[in-house]
């Protein structure tokens, strides 16, 4: 599709569960992640768009200056144009009832969570998998309206717990919910972190976020 800001794939899916926002990681395409969408939550409305920068030929949501090194001005860029073009699928989809996760995967991921840091009016919930710090000083938002799952690897040299120590505190002292998994294996998503992902999304429901 195309009438959107971004080239996207999008299923209608069962409209009693939620709908699921999956982002690629690098290299990968919009479908990359519908096996892992539907082992989260079958039969979920899938909302899956393109990263539009490209290193070395490959799909990215946002520049960086080495690895592991971010380009934070493209971040929040990029982030921004995530969350508008999340608004207006949302619009154009009929989708203001439902409930929207985010699931992603290493850049996926990490455009995710700084979607959440920057951006609340577009994504509440966030599932992401090899994440870390994507901004080093998000703005100070209510954020006690937002639920994330982060599940890392202790042994990922690409995704240093450090780094997603740091985004862990900035979320909770942002008020909000945060789920953490940790595994022995590396750069992954492992059948373990999937559970406890598929865990962790039932539980939210259509009661959350509560009311303002």
């Amino acid at each position: 599709m195309t009438s959107l800001s971004l080239e996207h794939l999008y299923e209608q899916g069962d409209p009693a569960k939620p709908v699921l926002l999956l982002l690629h990681g690098t290299g990968g395409t919009p479908s990359d992640l519908i096996g892992l969408g539907a082992e989260l939550s079958p039969g979920s409305a899938i909302l899956a768009p393109a990263g539009q920068v490209r290193e070395n030929g490959m799909p990215r949501w946002f520049r960086r200056l080495s690895e592991g090194v971010f380009d934070h001005e493209d971040v929040i860029f990029r982030a921004n144009e995530l969350a508008d073009f999340v608004v207006q699928a949302v619009k154009h989809y009929g989708l203001a009832d439902r409930r929207l996760v985010g699931v992603g995967f290493s850049n996926g991921a990490n455009i995710g969570v700084a979607t959440v840091l920057l951006r609340p009016d577009a994504l509440t919930e966030m599932a992401a998998f090899a994440a870390m710090s994507p901004v080093p000083e998000p703005p100070k938002l209510d954020l006690s309206r937002t639920r994330v799952f982060l599940s890392n690897g202790t042994r990922d040299p690409m995704a240093p717990l450090p780094s997603n120590d740091e985004l862990v505190a900035r979320l909770r002292e942002r008020s909000a919910d945060v789920t953490v998994h940790r595994h022995q294996g590396g750069h992954q998503i492992t059948l373990e972190a999937v559970e406890k992902a598929r865990r962790w999304l039932s539980t939210g429901g259509s009661g959350y976020p509560p009311p303002a």
